[in-house]
């Protein structure tokens, strides 16, 4: 949690960094996003090669009394973009003031007279080592001064930026990816799904192997975290997946090779007309692909009806179509284009918003052949303020065609609305603990107990003890006071001077064991439910149903709320009418406390002759 703060608090600042010197220049947004973005996608590129570079090392054989040369097909083995001299991020953040006079030559023996060119070159570099990106990266940092594009170079050679850790700059270019959103894109939600949601449909998708496919692919976060997840695995995703992307905005695409390339991973991506999912199966996969992950754009309007039934991948039939022969409201084409590409074994999971797991009218009706086929399999309802620009509440779908038979006639219904980490006022997400514990409900009502008790391993593990989970609760939050206690009087004990640095030496060693109460209290959230690993339906959080009950009782509504009912409550010991009346006199002191000041600063105003 603590680095999670760190980092909204790093990405606001080099937002706000970034943004004075656009301000400050004569470039509009649209001129300013690719290439600023061009520079996060160095950073991190450069970030991700020297981590390789450091395991490809470490066991490189010798020859000759010397460590052989690192080569490109090294780095694609780690996943990491190789990345020539000139093209590395430290190279060009070091460079002299003056380049004109450096004597400097760009990749075709060209002399090179300012700091654009030498990006520029850069750019060219890499797209000369990645056949993928070639003609995708920006490079237009000539319009650019010297001075702006130094300082540029700076801000996000923040340290800060390693010293947090993980997958900061990543995250980084997301945000930054966002924050532009509202003035390129004309839809926030084309491009930027947030990463927790992201983690969740791979997570319950479980990849392997085989084609994946995302129709509407944006940033391509859905094939990064794939890559993840089958590397965590122990195999090469470039050599066990395929991945196929459509996305109607070409400056989507640019962004979503970008991202792809600097994970090292390679696919098919098509823009423009010819990928407008909607009127197009841009590479031809209708029931072909193992994977289909997807956060479409929702509630679209105004999609030609003739045109999307000419392309076929209807297995349902239309959506209501209105008298002006359009689809007035296109989440049951995106639903029906996502079942319609799987093959006779192939998952789906996807985002939608909350409405369409109970609309009426032609929705209804496919939805309800969706429910009898038998591959409706978890449905997975999320709180507001998941995404960076939009509030809105929304729900994870999730199809299997290989499901079991024993559970082909059965639902899982989650319910995570209550369950997530605040960020800050306006974001939530789910924590990587959280991510486990909600993939575990699944692993249950899937019968894969094994993974479910390696979780509860891994639980112990992080928390370095092997008592029961109430203990090691009990016992943090004894050694948190005691810290507290203890920091409180070193700090009062301390030299003036001193003060401030025992307060973060003991800051740190509290926010060390937060993070561990923290993991001991999610430990408790999971074993209360499912102790050693039997599923069982949990009032207010998981229920798995019927065809028959979801059809019959509930009308085929898939809203996870109309099954799990409510969570008892629990009696916090307080007598509510004393309470109430606590709560009743502390409002009229501060209504007293309030007409006392309102008299003050009117006599204060009179006196002053206003």
């Amino acid at each position: 949690m603590a680095d999670a703060v760190n980092i909204r608090k790093l990405e606001a600042e080099l937002w706000e960094s970034a943004d004075l010197l656009r301000q400050g220049s004569k470039l509009t947004s649209n001129q300013y996003c690719m290439p600023v973005l061009g520079l996060i996608f160095l950073r991190y590129a450069y970030g991700r090669y020297k981590a390789a570079e450091k395991e490809i090392l470490k066991d490189r054989p010798m020859r000759g009394g010397r460590v052989l040369p690192v080569e490109a097909s090294d780095f694609k083995e780690k996943s990491a973009l190789y990345l020539p001299k000139e093209a590395q991020y430290e190279y060009l953040v070091n460079l002299p003031e003056d380049i004109a006079s450096s004597g400097l030559e760009n990749y075709r023996g060209e002399p090179m007279g300012s700091l654009g060119e030498v990006v520029n070159n850069a750019m060219e570099l890499i797209e000369e080592q990645e056949e993928q990106l070639q003609g995708i990266l920006p490079k237009n940092y000539t319009d650019f001064t010297d001075e702006l594009l130094a300082e540029l170079l700076r801000i996000f050679n923040n340290k800060a930026l390693d010293d947090i850790g993980g997958d900061v700059i990543g995250r980084i270019y997301e945000y930054f990816l966002n924050k532009f959103a509202k003035n390129v894109a004309s839809d926030d939600g084309v491009f930027f799904t947030p990463k927790s949601l992201v983690k969740m449909i791979v997570n319950v998708l479980e990849p392997k192997s085989g084609i994946l496919l995302d129709p509407a692919c944006g940033s391509g976060g859905m094939f990064v975290q794939t890559g993840d997840f089958v590397n965590h695995a122990g195999m090469r995703a470039n050599n066990t997946m395929t991945f196929y992307g459509q996305e109607k905005v070409a400056y989507n695409a640019q962004l979503c090779l970008m991202n792809m390339a600097v994970h090292g991973l390679t696919g098919r991506i098509k823009s423009g007309d010819e990928a407008n999912t909607f009127y197009h199966d841009a590479h031809n996969l209708n029931g072909k692909c193992d994977y289909v992950m997807a956060n479409p754009p929702f509630n679209v309007d105004k999609v030609k009806a003739e045109s999307a039934e000419a392309a076929d991948r209807l297995p349902f039939g239309m959506p209501a179509i209105n008298k002006n022969k359009e689809v007035s409201n296109a989440n049951y084409l995106w639903i029906s284009y996502f079942y319609s590409y799987l093959n006779d074994h192939g998952r789906a999971g996807f985002v939608m918003p909350s409405s369409a797991t109970d609309s009426s009218r032609k929705d209804k009706d496919i939805r309800e052949a969706l429910i009898k086929t038998g591959h409706v399999d978890v449905m997975i309802s999320v709180a507001n303020n998941f995404f960076y620009t939009k509030s809105l509440p929304c729900t994870l779908w999730f199809f299997d065609k290989r499901k079991s038979e024993e559970l082909q006639d059965k639902v899982l219904f989650i319910d995570a609305r209550n369950y997530y980490t605040v960020v800050d006022r306006t974001l939530n997400e789910w924590s990587d603990w959280q991510l486990k514990n909600l993939n575990a409900i699944v692993w249950l009502y899937r019968g894969e107990t094994d993974e479910y008790r390696e979780l509860i391993s891994d639980y112990y593990t992080a928390l370095e003890s092997d008592d029961d989970f109430a203990s090691i609760k009990d016992a943090l939050e004894k050694k948190i006071q005691d810290k507290q206690k203890e920091a409180k009087e070193a700090v009062e004990a301390a030299k003036r001077k001193e003060k401030k640095v025992v307060q973060a030496k003991f800051d740190e060693e509290i926010a060390a064991l937060d993070e561990k109460l923290t993991i001991a209290k999610e430990a408790i959230w999971l074993t209360e439910k499912f102790g050693e690993g039997i599923y069982a339906d949990i009032p207010g959080l998981c229920k798995v149903a019927d065809r028959k009950t979801i059809l019959e009782e509930k009308g085929a509504s898939l809203t996870p709320g109309a099954y799990v009912g409510v969570a008892p409550e629990e009696d916090d010991g307080v007598d509510f009418t004393e309470r109430m009346k606590e709560i009743h006199q502390e409002l009229l002191k501060l209504q007293k406390e309030s007409n006392e000041l309102m008299e003050t600063i009117l006599k204060d105003m009179e006196e002053m002759g206003v």
